[in-house]
């Protein structure tokens, strides 16, 4: 993978460099913000790793919202000192794709790299199209019957996932690999909530439209029309 990291702090820099090249990646470091967002445009990047406490224009949050804006859709893991839901939210509502606290173990990082490795990268520009429930990848907007529908990151990123696999049984074990890493960071449960917040803002909101999200018992979810 060619890695990118946005780190300030010389010496966590230069030992995860040195860390991911042992395990065969690519690695780039910026110091600050302002050299980050030039390196952050190589589409080519597979990953970047990012702080949350950045020098330069920037701060983490600010710099992946307008590389979001900008259409740059490498997948990024943001680190941060703060470790409180506040933040562990602003993170993930700016665009980032996950979100790791310092300290951590190196084991822990390798585990997360290796789980967004897993994601089916994003498509930039086609909008993805069931029935009347459209999302555009390129703005991240969703509508239903002409009506736009505002979601949290993580429902937008669920209902993408789903989206991408149209038809497609997809198993809890998946969605917890795809969303939350692993099976060691959330409990099954949550993935039941977060289909129950789809289906209450997808189905349950247009009563005279098919339903598109289906429990398949035993198995787990998929979206599409029902045959």
């Amino acid at each position: 993978m060619k890695i990118l990291i946005i780190e300030d702090e010389t010496r966590i820099a230069l030992t995860l460099k040195k860390t991911l090249e042992l395990e065969d990646h690519q690695v780039k470091i910026a110091f600050d913000s302002d050299k980050g967002l030039g390196l952050a445009k190589d589409k080519s990047l597979d990953l970047i790793i990012m702080d949350l406490m950045l020098p330069g224009k920037y701060d983490g949050i600010s710099l992946t919202k307008h590389l979001r804006n900008i259409k740059v859709n490498t997948p990024i893991l943001m680190l941060t000192a703060l470790d409180d839901v506040k933040n562990k939210v602003k993170g993930l509502s700016s665009g980032a794709d996950d979100y790791l606290p310092k300290p951590f173990s190196l084991s822990e990082l390798q585990a997360r790299i290796k789980a967004l490795s897993k994601r089916p990268k994003q498509i930039v520009g086609p909008i993805l199209k069931i029935d009347d429930l459209t999302l555009d990848t390129s703005s991240n907007i969703v509508k239903r019957n002409g009506q736009v529908i505002k979601l949290s990151s993580k429902e937008y990123r669920l209902l993408s996932y789903l989206m991408f696999n149209k038809n497609q049984i997809i198993s809890k074990d998946k969605i917890i690999s795809h969303l939350w890493n692993d099976e060691s960071f959330v409990v099954k449960n949550t993935i039941e909530v977060y289909i129950g917040y789809l289906r209450k803002k997808i189905d349950k909101a247009f009563p005279l439209k098919p339903e598109l999200i289906h429990t398949v018992r035993g198995f787990g979810y998929k979206i599409g029309l029902k045959k």
